[in-house]
């Protein structure tokens, strides 16, 4: 699988409909091909995954409520910044180069009874 982060900030009150039209008219690809398109807003703190599976068309949504996303360099010949899954990760979870060091990100509250 594939992992496209579009380029440019994204207007997250778009949906799965905004968003294929994003991925088909401004990265020139087709979200029915079963990669994974991410987009990020202004600030870096909304990131909105897109992906097509067997049965229809999934969104992700993370919503930081501390630190940012940090961006991976951008690839003109794909017009985007391809990923891995790892890279990926790695973005979301706020891990850096070095893997004992970490974007701040806020903790969850779990009841552990």
């Amino acid at each position: 699988m594939r992992y496209f982060l579009c380029p440019g900030k994204t207007d997250m009150r778009k949906g799965m409909n905004s968003l294929c039209g994003v991925v088909q008219n401004h990265m020139g690809y087709d979200v029915r091909m079963g990669d994974c398109f991410i987009f990020i807003n202004r600030t870096r703190t909304t990131m909105k995954i897109l992906h097509a599976e067997d049965g229809g068309l999934v969104l992700y949504m993370k919503r930081l409520e501390e630190g940012t996303f940090r961006l991976p360099a951008y690839d003109k010949d794909s017009r985007s910044y391809p990923m891995n899954w790892s890279s990926l990760v790695m973005m979301v979870e706020g891990i850096q180069d070095d893997p004992n060091t970490r974007l701040k990100r806020l903790k969850a509250f779990r009841n552990h009874q």
